[in-house]
């Protein structure tokens, strides 16, 4: 065995120059430089941006008002993804900022060190003791009764012993005992981080809202090369042909009209709003202890039709209570004593976590404990052995597992040794946790009769159960279930999504605490080492069984995929290593504050304070966000198909396309930009449904072709007609579309409320006052013909809100 004197100095010194440190991965996600690669490098930037930047060297600043849209964008979309990298970064990468460990130079005694835990290097002799967790893997050199939970890593939250020998994983605590161990793997060598290597992975969030605004530019970005060829031509032939249009200069106008076409087909506020209520929901729930890492997760957990549940740490708060105490069947009570004892292992500063519970129910007379009946000796809990004892003056008090403490008495034929086992392993099958309180008049000794050491203590190893152990109490114990959990899965329930609980414990104890916490159709929990390999079994499994328990890693993110094979989006919770994979490969992963590092940094959203109740308000921060984007689509994408109709008609018409982009960045804050931002902020509670883009382009298709045509209708008649000046012609088109497009606005804030009322009143009222005020028409650009010819234009923008009015309630019945 090697030498628990730990490293010297030259030797951490040689370790750190080849890289043997226990140095941790970033995990907090994408760089700096990757967050903005990704939010500037895209198509609709390189649209948008493109007309912008050729706006600017033109210097017809005044007309490109609408890269606003493009930095707004931008900044929010980086800002908020840094702003989560910083908030995880924040959360320590272990929970144990520091770690001890012995080291020793040559000719000294070894000392104890606290270092950091990236300075604990490659065979570091690492000391534990209860309350400890583990910073790298390491093999046990030493152990006086040393246990560990292994909950984050495995699922499984019985503590197990660590005896000489025995490895112990970083990630994992010491729940009792102490010992030394030699550090034997680090950094993203150690088994937690390279369970989680593909977790690491970045990817985006499944978002039916980005994928449907980013297939609509995408759609309008293929439409864009041939329509823009028609505008383009279509402009320079109407300044007078090609070669005219370039010797006398006209080509500058002519490229700002066609760039005012191309813009007015992009709808570039349509992303911006997206962003504006996907941000807005984000610090919402910020101030809920929710952090979400990706602003598109706000909207994923509304999807979400089946919520896949990690026990430990989720449903449960992974601390264990005492259930019940019963005396053992067929014997007279002896409550006095019981209480007694059962209070000194309470206290007992080496109890284990099982015993610990005990001290909730007796705080006051473990205090109460007379002299007279300290100890003459005491065993220490073992896992290897299963039980603890202690030697009072009421006799020799055994607590442990019933099969161990009990074994003898039964072979003795001890009253009730029989019966008392029987009833263990009838609770035992409900998924209760017991162990049984025994008693004897025999001392207890070491298992080649010898006494206690100078301290009173008998080392585990070496006890021996003492003879005439009769069963005094049985005790049950179960994990702690939050007390959130049950309102919150009956909220889930009532929504129609449907629940899995995953787990790596004992199916039988997954089933237990399931049951209480309001899981339905659980009989018994499925055995996951008996799941089949073979995917259409799994996925008959999947669609049978509800409650599973010894899960293994691979197994959960194999019973995630099956779940979305089935054709669920799938939201999985957890707060353990063991749940990384799951959460990374789900439709949304949610990660309790309170997890392993390597889970909060894969998850979509963290729920920093840990609290399970929080998930129904992130469903309602996110049905609010579709709802409200997919009512600004239907206002959005009306302009698009409109603008659309413009190009392709003065295009193919060689006519003068008739608005300035400033005046279009008018016509679209008053119409669609200030309406948009009340309307992506107002409450809605509409459940999600499937065919977003399909219920938009019903309504926008008919409502865009209505207000285009007016438009060409009052241009047409304007130049044929009445051979009006460009100026006069645009003074126009902006009465006429604004009204028209204004009453597509009507239509999509009702019913009217104390919000969306004002909203359209005002931009009524805006309409009339850009028109009145001298410097804005001068800006603008546009003058104002005789009161006739405006009230053609009124006329006929009332005639397609009435056309709009009746088409919108037929398509609706």
């Amino acid at each position: 065995m090697r030498s628990t004197r730990g490293l010297s100095r030259a030797e951490v010194h040689e370790r750190r120059s080849r890289g043997e440190m226990n140095t941790p991965p970033d995990d907090s996600g994408r760089s700096l430089w990757r967050i903005l690669q990704a939010n500037v490098f895209t198509l609709f930037t390189l649209i948008v941006g493109g007309c912008f930047g050729l706006l600017l060297a033109l210097g017809y600043w005044q007309d490109a008002l609408f890269g606003f849209f493009v930095i707004a964008n931008i900044v929010i979309g980086v800002a908020q993804e840094f702003r989560a990298k910083v908030t995880l970064g924040r959360l320590a990468v272990l929970n144990a900022p520091l770690a001890r460990v012995r080291r020793a130079e040559p000719g000294a005694e070894a000392a104890v060190h606290e270092v950091a835990v990236a300075e604990v290097a490659l065979d570091d002799v690492l000391v534990l003791s209860a309350g400890d967790q583990v910073v790298a893997d390491a093999v046990v050199l030493e152990a006086s009764g040393l246990e560990v939970d292994e909950s984050l890593l495995t699922g499984e939250a019985e503590p197990v012993g660590a005896d000489a020998g025995r490895e112990v994983l970083a990630g994992s605590t010491i729940v009792g005992g102490s010992g030394l161990a030699r550090v034997i793997r680090v950094g993203p060598d150690s088994y937690a981080n390279r369970i989680t290597a593909e977790a690491r992975r970045f990817s985006l969030v499944g978002s039916d809202l980005r994928d449907s605004v980013a297939r609509i530019i995408r759609w309008i970005s293929i439409a864009l090369l041939p329509i823009g060829a028609i505008v383009v031509n279509g402009q320079m032939q109407a300044a007078g042909g090609w070669a005219a249009a370039i010797e006398s200069g006209a080509w500058r106008d002519a490229a700002v009209a066609a760039t005012a076409s191309i813009i007015a087909m992009v709808p570039q506020g349509l992303v911006l709003m997206t962003s504006v209520a996907l941000a807005v929901g984000a610090v919402r729930l910020a101030r809920q202890e929710v952090l979400v890492q990706e602003l598109a997760a706000v909207e994923g957990l509304a999807r979400v039709d089946m919520l896949c549940l990690d026990k430990t740490g989720t449903l449960t708060e992974g601390a264990l209570v005492l259930d019940a105490v019963e005396e053992a069947p067929g014997l007279p009570a002896d409550e006095t004593g019981r209480d007694a004892a059962l209070a000194w292992f309470a206290a007992d500063r080496d109890a284990n976590a099982t015993a610990r519970a005990l001290g909730d129910r007796f705080p006051d007379t473990a205090a109460a404990v007379a002299p007279a009946e300290v100890p003459f000796s005491s065993v220490p809990f073992s896992s290897l052995r299963k039980w603890s004892a202690g030697q009072l003056d009421t006799g020799t008090w055994v607590l442990g597992a019933p099969d161990i403490v009990l074994g003898g008495a039964v072979d003795d034929d001890t009253p009730g040794a029989v019966a008392t086992l029987r009833r263990c392993r009838a609770l035992a099958e409900s998924g209760l946790r017991t162990l049984v309180l025994a008693r004897s008049e025999e001392p207890l000794t070491t298992s080649a009769g010898g006494g206690p050491d100078e301290h009173g203590v008998i080392a585990p190893a070496e006890a021996a159960l003492p003879r005439g152990l009769a069963p005094i109490a049985v005790l049950t114990f179960r994990e702690r279930v939050r007390g959130d959990a049950h309102e919150t899965l009956g909220y889930f329930r009532e929504q129609g999504v449907g629940i899995r609980v995953i787990s790596g414990d004992d199916p039988r104890t997954v089933a237990a605490v399931a049951r209480e916490a309001g899981v339905e159709q659980v009989v018994a929990g499925f055995d996951a080492r008996e799941l089949p390999e073979d995917e259409d079994a799994l996925d008959a499994v999947m669609a049978r069984e509800h409650v599973f328990g010894r899960v293994t890693p691979e197994q959960k993110k194999a019973m995630v995929l099956s779940l979305q094979r089935l054709g669920y989006t799938v939201a999985m919770t957890g707060d353990g290593v063991n749940d990384a994979l799951a959460l990374k490969h789900a439709d949304m992963g949610i990660a309790m504050g309170s997890g392993a590092p390597a889970t909060r940094a894969v998850a979509r959203i963290v729920l920093l304070d840990g609290r399970f109740s929080r998930l129904p308000r992130i469903v309602g921060e996110g049905r609010r966000v579709i709802a409200n984007v997919e009512r600004l689509a239907k206002l959005f994408l009306s302009k698009t198909v409109y603008a659309i109709l413009f190009a392709v008609t003065f295009g193919a018409l060689l006519w003068p396309f008739p608005f300035l982009p400033r005046q279009l960045s008018i016509v679209d804050g008053l119409t669609i930009g200030l309406p948009a931002i009340v309307l992506a902020l107002l409450p809605n509670a509409r459940l999600y449904r499937p065919g977003f883009l399909r219920r938009a382009a019903r309504f926008c298709v008919p409502a865009g072709l209505i207000v285009g045509a007016a438009v060409i209708g009052v241009v047409a008649y304007a130049y044929a007609g009445l051979g009006l000046p460009a100026a006069e012609v645009q003074a126009l088109t902006v009465i006429t579309l604004t009204l028209s497009a204004l009453w597509v606005l009507v239509i999509l804030a009702r019913p009217f409320t104390r919000f969306t009322l004002p909203v359209v009143i005002a931009a009524y009222l805006g309409l009339g006052v850009v028109l009145s005020i001298p410097l804005a028409t001068d800006f603008l650009q546009l003058r104002l013909p005789e009161l006739e010819v405006i009230g053609v234009a009124v006329g006929v923008s009332a005639v397609a809100s009435l056309v709009l009015e009746i088409v919108h309630r037929v398509m609706r019945r």
